[in-house]
C-alpha cells in the first residue's frame, strides 16, 4: 500500500469516525500534502522508511516558511495520522511521539469598541440587502459566534421564547447560546421580512442566513459583508468575522462576565483558550482590583 492510500485512509477515519468538519479535514489534508511532497523528494516512498529524525528534518524545513503556530498544526497533524496507524495496526510505534510543540507567543486579539461596531451594522442596514446584513453583524456580535456557525444556522435552531439558539460549533459540538433583544428583534424581522419574500432553494429551506438566489451563503460572502460595513463606517482597521467573536468575548469580561460561562458560550474545548481575552484590556483588569481588592484603599 503506497503512501497517499494511507493518507486517503486516514482523511476518511476524520470524517467517518471523528466527525470532523470539512475545514478541520482540509487543514490536515494540506499538512499531509506538504509531508509527502517531502518524502518523494527525499526519495522515500514507504512507511517504515520514515523515522523521527526524518520527521524533524522535515519540521526543520516547514518552521523555515510558516508560523510557529502553524509548525504546531503540522504536528498534531502528524500524531495524529501515525496514532491512526497504531491503531488500524499498521505500525507498531509513532515515531514522533516525543517530537515537543514549538512555544509560540499568544497574540493578544484585536478589539473594536461598541460605538465602532455600533458603525458597521448602521452601514451594513443601508446595503441593498440591508435587514440580512445589520442581523448577521449583530448575531455575529451579540452571540461570538464563527463564520460556519453562522452560515449554517438553522431557523429550526431559533427559540425565540427562550431567547436561545443552538449552534453547531466545532466537531459538530451542539451548544446553546443566549440571544439578546436586540438580536432576537433583528432576526425575527428578518425572517418575517426580507427573508419570506425569496425564492428560496429546497436544500436552503431551514437555512436562515440566504442569497439572492436563496441558497446559503458563502464565506467570502460573509467576509465580505463585513468588510464593506467597516469600510463604509470609516474604521481603519484590517477586521475579520472574528473581530466580532474577540469583541464579543472582550466585551463580557470588561463588564464583569466569569470566564467559565464565555467559555461555554464561545464552544471552547479548553479555557486557556478563553483566557487569552484576559489579557487584552489591562486597564479593565487594574480596575476590577481596585473596585474588589480587600485591601483597595491602601
Amino acid at each position: 500500500m503506497n503512501l497517499t492510500t494511507y493518507f486517503k485512509d486516514f482523511e476518511n477515519f476524520l470524517k467517518l469516525e471523528r466527525n470532523l468538519s470539512e475545514n478541520t479535514i482540509k487543514s490536515y489534508s494540506s499538512d499531509l500534502i506538504k509531508f509527502k511532497v517531502f518524502l518523494l523528494k527525499s526519495n522515500i516512498k514507504e512507511l517504515n522508511f520514515i523515522n523521527p529524525e526524518i520527521i524533524r528534518e522535515f519540521l526543520y524545513e516547514e518552521s523555515k516558511k510558516v508560523s510557529g503556530k502553524t509548525q504546531g498544526r503540522i504536528i498534531s497533524t502528524l500524531k495524529s495520522f501515525y496514532n491512526f496507524l497504531v491503531l488500524e495496526k499498521i505500525l507498531e510505534n509513532n515515531p514522533i511521539e516525543d517530537i515537543n510543540y514549538p512555544k509560540t507567543d499568544s497574540k493578544v486579539p484585536f478589539v473594536l469598541s461598541t460605538n465602532e461596531i455600533d458603525k458597521i451594522i448602521t452601514q451594513a442596514s443601508l446595503t441593498k440587502f440591508g435587514i440580512r446584513n445589520q442581523t448577521i453583524i449583530e448575531v455575529m456580535y451579540s452571540c461570538g459566534l464563527r463564520v460556519s456557525e453562522v452560515i449554517e444556522m438553522k431557523i429550526s435552531n431559533i427559540f425565540f421564547d427562550e431567547s436561545l439558539i443552538k449552534v453547531l460549533g466545532k466537531g459538530k459540538k451542539e451548544r446553546f447560546v443566549p440571544l439578546s433583544s436586540i438580536a432576537k428583534k433583528l432576526l425575527y424581522n428578518y425572517i418575517d421580512c426580507e427573508r419570506d419574500e425569496s425564492k428560496i432553494n429546497k436544500q436552503s429551506v431551514d437555512i436562515v442566513f440566504l442569497n439572492n438566489r436563496g441558497s446559503k451563503l458563502s464565506r467570502i460572502m460573509l467576509y465580505n459583508i463585513i468588510n464593506d460595513a467597516a469600510l463604509a463606517a470609516k474604521i481603519n482597521y484590517k477586521i475579520s468575522p472574528h473581530t466580532l467573536r474577540h469583541s464579543f468575548a472582550t466585551h463580557l469580561i470588561e463588564n464583569g462576565a466569569d470566564i467559565i460561562s464565555i467559555q461555554k458560550m464561545m464552544g471552547h474545548e479548553n479555557i486557556i483558550t478563553t483566557e487569552k481575552y484576559l489579557n487584552v484590556n489591562k486597564k479593565h483588569l487594574v480596575e476590577t482590583m481596585i473596585k474588589y481588592h480587600p485591601r483597595k484603599s491602601i
